[in-house]
């Protein structure tokens, strides 16, 4: 009587029938790879592209570097916040506002581009460079035609009146609100009084233009 058990015999043949395959194994591999290769080259469709998020652009106090150049810079010591006497410039110590570095919120109180520009005296770090009023340029206001009351007749003028910079920057020509490029600041006093939801005037960062 055998002494082999029938699970022996079982791993045996198993064994001997994967050394038999092996040789089948790798003649058929090298035509599964070329069949996956041809696979490829059938297929019309491009790989897909995975863009970045794009990261929002924060209107920063007048003075400001490029924002790059602001964000490396900035202490986030907080004296421009306690400088400015409007209140309109924020530090969110959580960074998910402004990167963590200050910003203006137009929506909420704009820069009103008060006489002596105390932010920027304050600044220690150089974040915020002394700069004339006529040569800030903390971004552009965009006129929203499609949310403006003029569309529908009425004659609103707010956001001209209330432009600290006056006609320099923001006119009525015709029926349109006209926006001098060379000579708005985008201190964003226009977006803060704009009456319309959603907004007919809205300040771009200089980051996102």
């Amino acid at each position: 009587m055998s002494d082999d058990k029938p699970v022996d015999r079982r791993r045996f043949f198993r064994a001997g029938l994967a050394e038999l395959l092996k040789p089948l194994a790798q003649v058929v591999a090298p035509f599964e790879e070329a069949a996956r290769q041809i696979g490829r080259l059938e297929d019309p469709r491009p790989a897909p592209v995975i863009s970045p998020e794009p990261q929002p652009a924060w209107l920063r106090p007048p003075g400001a570097l490029d924002d790059e150049s602001f964000r490396a810079t900035c202490s986030r010591g907080g004296e421009c916040v306690k400088a400015c006497p409007a209140t309109a410039i924020k530090i969110d110590r959580t960074g998910q506002r402004g990167d963590g570095a200050p910003y203006i919120n137009p929506n909420d109180m704009a820069c009103v581009l008060c006489d002596g520009l105390h932010c920027m005296s304050v600044c220690k770090s150089g974040a915020l460079q002394p700069t004339p009023l006529v040569e800030i340029d903390m971004g552009t206001a965009r006129w929203e035609a499609r949310n403006c009351v003029r569309k529908t007749g009425e004659d609103c003028r707010i956001c001209v009146e209330a432009c600290p910079i006056g006609d320099a920057a923001l006119t009525i020509i015709g029926n349109l609100i006209h926006v001098r490029v060379d000579g708005c600041t985008g201190c964003g006093v226009c977006q803060q009084v704009c009456p319309t939801d959603p907004k007919a005037l809205l300040i771009i960062p200089k980051s996102a233009r």
